[in-house]
């Protein structure tokens, strides 16, 4: 209880937050509850005002009263205003995905509604370690391997340094029962086989402390990942040229003259900067054949956008 409240007692302090409101994410399972339980203890000190938000996903039987009860709870620990939210899960990027953008959706939607300044998220040193592990086995960059960040635009996690044991035993001592949500143990999930299968027998054949020791790498990960997307940013900003709204370029022997951890980020920086999505691995080969083995290639067609070179420059242009 002592490390969850303090957990919850340093986000209120080294985030340095506003009055809010904050919206707790709760689904009524041990993780959500644990923090919605921590910081309604100590946020009343601190001033700041919290409310939740609950997601109901309809994709299982009697989800509604599941997301009712994390409601009552919610309110019950004095939380105020509380909203269930009920979404429709699509299919984009898989069942996991396709849910995990339909939740955040409503948690903006939650914030309109409410006036609130952010959304609290529950994920624990487990989570961290499951997303390095995923990353790792998908052959991702820095942007997966650096993990969840502590805080990101208007969403905070203030227990990613908590086990989620230590969640579990705080809501014993506290006398709460939560909610075991079934997608947590359905193999068909990647991450549920990570937890289950993978880090189990990494923590048996490497001995105690792997999850620790990979939320700690992706730590590390994160710092010299947000050194480089910053000095990317600067490189992009200064030598960025616009001809009118979505089409800007780059100049290919300035490109050149830089690293590729930069030269790379700026390239991706081109292309969402006139409205296209995030090239994906496959692309980016694509587009650095584009920079270093020029042989008068036609544009790349992208998602949102497409991207030619001409003239020793690089060209992004909107597409709707």
């Amino acid at each position: 209880m002592a490390d969850v409240r303090r957990a919850a007692r340093e986000w209120l302090v080294d985030s340095a937050v506003l009055p809010g409101p904050y919206l707790v994410a709760l689904s009524g399972g041990g993780d959500s509850l644990a923090l919605a339980w921590a910081v309604s203890r100590e946020a009343p000190a601190a001033g700041v005002r919290l409310g939740a938000v609950v997601v109901d996903h309809q994709l299982q039987a009697g989800s509604a009263a599941v997301a009712q009860r994390g409601a009552d709870m919610a309110s019950g620990f004095g939380l105020s205003p509380v909203l269930v939210k009920t979404v429709t899960v699509g299919s984009d990027g898989g069942p996991e995905e396709a849910a995990r953008l339909a939740r955040y959706e409503a948690f903006r939607e939650a914030m309109k509604e409410t006036g609130a300044t952010g959304v609290l998220l529950a994920h624990s040193q487990d989570d961290q370690a499951e997303t390095m592990v995923l990353g790792l086995a998908r052959g991702s960059g820095p942007s997966a391997l650096k993990g969840m960040a502590p805080r990101h635009d208007v969403f905070h996690r203030p227990f990613l340094t908590l086990p989620r044991a230590t969640l579990r035993a705080a809501l014993i001592d506290a006398g709460i029962d939560w909610w075991e949500d079934p997608h947590n143990s359905d193999e068909r999930y990647a991450r549920v086989r990570v937890r289950n299968t993978v880090l189990p027998v990494l923590e048996k054949e490497l001995g105690p402390g792997v999850s620790e020791s990979l939320a700690r790498t992706a730590e590390l990960f994160r710092q010299d990942s947000e050194a480089l997307d910053a000095l990317a940013r600067t490189f992009f900003l200064a030598h960025r040229e616009e001809h009118g709204p979505g089409r800007h370029s780059l100049n290919v022997a300035l490109l050149l003259g830089e690293p590729a951890a930069i030269h790379t980020r700026a390239l991706r920086m081109l292309v969402a900067s006139v409205g296209g999505k995030p090239p994906t691995y496959a692309h980016m080969g694509h587009i650095l054949t584009l920079l270093h083995r020029w042989k008068g290639q036609s544009a790349l067609n992208l998602p949102g956008a497409t991207l030619e070179r001409r003239d020793g420059t690089m060209y992004a242009s909107f597409v709707a």
